[in-house]
């Protein structure tokens, strides 16, 4: 093993040091010890004693919130170390059928959940105060219990409920593992030194300096996803289909009500964030326009969009990252940030929390799990020798800090909404952006730094936004019944129009998009769209007060990642650093900064 900043860092994690693996009797028993453990616990769920007869359900609620944080925290790490598995072989008929064996448990957690909600539902205000005052257990986690009632306006009558939760496992769920399986085997045949080899999706890469390379691997990729399109078609309907369903039996005004309660945030906050953006969104035309001046185009095609500018660079550099200087790169950023944080970086590559080796069979995209009994977590990626790839590694390691962060809170207060987990992660990379744009000393290396962030831009507020009306429309129609996949296609091409403001070329969008992108397929969460475009708003307007509040600012900053695991959205955020999420001139602040860069960019390129 090398030592902290050695001359080579790992590119796969180690998983052993968590549990046995997933083929062994010892991950047997324990998987069969939780599945008693969680059976026990729905059971005893059952005969929880009301909220109001105190003191008698004090005694009782405190044991079983004890007993069921633990349990949660089992079935959590469970989880993560079958889906690393599973990630990093994606044809494993092993983990394949763990994860489903997994998923066939969680009608016990639902089980579990809707007793405590439908409970705690039926105390009054007064009675659930006084309940979470008679114990200071019980006064630790009131945000969570405060949660349950709030969270029981989106459950069905409970033996509805608790069918639903049964019927998921093989309906809904079942759609979402059905995905990840079909995109895990999927192969895409692009053309190397002349012959043809077979690569995972997410090892074709759209950001080569040669376009016909990139425009030879876009068609290939869209070629291979084609031949699943119906399947594909059919699990994002059936997946759709059944939200609308439960939301119609709800009473529910519309799709969007359950997104915004699991992102604990109000509509008004939606809202504003979209009409800031839409107002001020032509200044990234601009920035595509000169991009494609650059890159000796009219317009830009879709697979231009994350390109390099031409080398510009002194010569004898190279376009290519490699991994080590990556890792020494982000680690020497967030150190100076803050010494805990870059500590943080330094002990995730030292243990090999991290899976970022490029190689086929690997699902794509990448995420961040937590095993919080271990207070570890692990990050899965494909490392592509790329300042992209780098930044996914800080974007991710921005995650494990929020959920490092918070292992110290109670359980029940670790969990947080993925709008202010996209916060974290976005926020990394926006320490790492703006420490390289501030040290380096090549106005080639500066342009090429500002490209990036602005390509990120147009990822959140174009590519972002796509998903959102996209999704947003889907819903709409698919109320009225099943959308064919040609039908799912002209959608998408109509929300990339509106969405990029017409800025690519006629014959440069991506239609089959809706295929590719797993965030349609996540069963568990809908609309895994638009919390992405708040973290990154959120995050630079964080940035942005990093200035002002000094040394004092990184446990500023830690305040608020704390308050994202016990506070509504809009109340963590005024908490932290100020300001109204449902007003549009807040938004202004963070989209000022994007506008900045576009000018800057321009100038350098003039």
């Amino acid at each position: 093993m090398p030592d902290a900043l050695g001359a080579e860092f790992s590119l796969v994690w180690d998983l052993d040091a968590l549990y046995p693996r997933p083929e062994t009797p010892e991950f047997r028993r324990a998987l069969d010890d939780y599945r008693r453990e969680i059976t026990a616990l729905a059971e005893r769920s059952d005969a929880l004693p009301p909220v109001s007869s105190l003191p008698h359900a004090v005694t009782a609620w405190v044991t079983f919130l004890s007993d069921y944080e633990q349990a949660a925290a089992r079935r959590e790490e469970l989880q993560s170390f079958v889906g690393c598995y599973a990630a990093a072989d994606a044809r494993n008929k092993t983990y394949q059928r763990l994860e489903a064996e997994l998923s066939s448990l969680e009608p016990l957690r639902a089980r579990i959940a809707t007793n405590l909600e439908f409970a705690i539902k039926q105390a009054d205000d007064e009675e659930l105060e006084s309940f979470v005052a008679a114990d200071e257990r019980l006064g630790r986690i009131a945000f969570f219990l405060r949660e349950c009632r709030r969270n029981a306006r989106l459950r069905l009558p409970k033996d509805q409920e608790l069918l639903a939760a049964d019927l998921a496992v093989d309906g809904l769920h079942a759609w979402g593992r059905l995905y990840d399986r079909l995109s895990g085997a999927l192969r895409v045949q692009v053309m190397e030194r002349g012959e043809i080899v077979e690569k995972s999706p997410s090892q074709v890469q759209l950001d080569s300096p040669q376009r016909t390379v990139r425009e030879n691997n876009f068609y290939a990729s869209a070629r291979a996803w084609q031949t699943i399109a119906d399947t594909c078609a059919d699990a994002l309907n059936h997946i759709a289909g059944t939200r609308l369903t439960l939301y119609r039996r709800l009473g529910l005004k519309d799709h969007l009500e359950p997104p915004l309660r699991y992102n604990r945030m109000r509509r008004e906050t939606l809202d504003a964030m979209w009409s800031a953006i839409a107002a001020r969104k032509p200044m990234l035309v601009n920035y595509l326009h000169r991009k494609a001046q650059l890159l000796g185009v009219e317009k830009p095609a879709w697979y231009d969009l994350t390109a390099p500018l031409p080398q510009l660079a002194r010569p004898g550099s190279s376009a290519e990252l490699s991994w080590d200087d990556a890792c020494r790169m982000i680690v020497d950023t967030f150190e100076r940030f803050s010494p805990a944080f870059g500590d943080f970086a330094r002990r995730a590559l030292a243990e090999r929390w991290i899976e970022a080796e490029n190689r086929p069979g690997k699902r794509q995209g990448g995420f961040c799990t937590g095993f919080p009994v271990r207070r570890q977590s692990r990050i899965f990626m494909t490392f592509t020798n790329s300042a992209d790839s780098m930044s996914t590694l800080a974007h991710e390691l921005g995650h494990a800090w929020h959920s490092h962060v918070l292992s110290e809170q109670p359980y029940f207060l670790q969990d947080y909404p993925m709008n202010l987990a996209e916060t974290a992660s976005t926020f990394a990379e926006a320490v790492l952006g703006e420490e390289r744009l501030r040290t380096t000393d090549c106005e080639a290396e500066r342009m090429q730094i500002l490209d990036h962030m602005l390509s990120d831009a147009v990822v959140f507020l174009m590519n972002i936004h796509t998903r959102f009306l996209f999704e947003d429309e889907f819903h709409r129609r698919r109320a009225a019944g099943e959308l064919a996949a040609e039908e799912l296609s002209e959608l998408m091409l109509a929300a990339q129009k509106e969405a990029y403001l017409g800025a690519l070329a006629d014959d440069g969008w991506n239609p089959g998009f809706w295929i590719s992108k797993l965030h349609f397929y996540i069963s568990g969460l809908p609309f895994y769209n638009f919390p992405y475009t708040f973290g990154y708003l959120l995050s630079l307007a964080v940035y942005a007060t990093a200035a002002d509040a000094g040394p004092e600012f990184p446990e500023q900053y830690r305040r608020l990642l704390i308050a994202t695991g016990c506070r509504e959205t809009e109340e963590a955020v005024a908490g932290a650093i100020g300001g109204d999420l449902s007003r549009p001139d807040f938004w202004t602040r963070s989209l000022d900064v994007i506008e900045r860069r576009v000018e800057r960019f321009l100038e350098l390129t003039g």
